[in-house]
């Protein structure tokens, strides 16, 4: 029954690669400039995106009880927001286009990536080169916080019920939330909407709570040994002292 491990994994990785060279292949073929009405309406994108990650997110993180499929479901709701904008309907750049009192057909693939476009318009960048920046801290951030998920849920699912206290879990108590976390300020920073920035601060908060409330489940599951563990290790970042 090993299967599912991996297949898991494959998912993961196969929606992390997909998701980069749909963003990237523009920019090493020198077609970037791809315009608006060819990059966006790409509803096989939108759907097989949605697929791709909301699988990660139920596979990696897997939901428990009321509260676990609570979080899980404003995790899939965050993703449906982001890749309908990202490759189906821009609903910011709507928005932005109309305050800034242009038309929304001058945002092609990269006028789309806003953070980029504020680093050009603000002429700390150029726009080329606004999008290699925005996409190289966004990948490092999604693949650092993919691996992180995949490793520390691996590991539990090796612990048989047991406490782990070692590997990863020797330097933050929810490695899994943590990658997650990552994952999520990764696509803030890779493409930036108006549903995702209101959304992506109610998200982690709900992982916060989540986290704690399952910090009390294992104390009274593992007693005196979790909570010393508890106060040698951070919840999510690791502690500078583990005294």
């Amino acid at each position: 029954m090993r299967w599912p491990i991996y297949l898991v994994i494959f998912i993961s990785l196969a929606a992390l690669s997909v998701l980069l060279i749909t963003l990237f292949a523009p920019l090493i073929s020198n077609t970037e400039d791809i315009p608006f009405g060819e990059w966006y309406s790409n509803w096989f994108a939108v759907i097989g995106a949605i697929i791709l990650f909301v699988t990660f997110l139920l596979g990696f993180i897997r939901p428990r009880g009321t509260p676990g499929w609570r979080s899980a479901g404003v995790g899939t709701a965050f993703f449906i927001a982001l890749f309908t904008e990202m490759f189906g309907i821009p609903l910011t750049i709507y928005l932005l286009a109309g305050t800034l009192g242009g038309s929304p057909a001058g945002f092609g693939h990269l006028e789309s990536h806003l953070w980029a476009y504020l680093l050009d318009r603000q002429g700390i960048l150029t726009l080329r080169w606004g999008v290699y920046a925005v996409m190289a801290t966004s990948t490092l951030l999604i693949a650092g916080g993919v691996i992180m998920t995949g490793v520390g849920w691996r590991r539990i699912y090796q612990s048989e019920g047991r406490l782990v206290t070692d590997g990863i879990y020797g330097f933050v108590r929810h490695p899994q939330y943590s990658g997650f976390f990552l994952v999520i300020i990764g696509f803030l920073t890779q493409w930036p909407t108006i549903l995702t920035l209101i959304m992506a601060p109610i998200l982690l908060v709900m992982y916060v709570r989540l986290a704690t409330s399952e910090d009390v489940q294992l104390g009274k599951e593992f007693g005196a040994d979790y909570e010393i563990y508890k106060h040698r290790v951070g919840a999510f970042f690791p502690k500078w002292s583990r005294r």
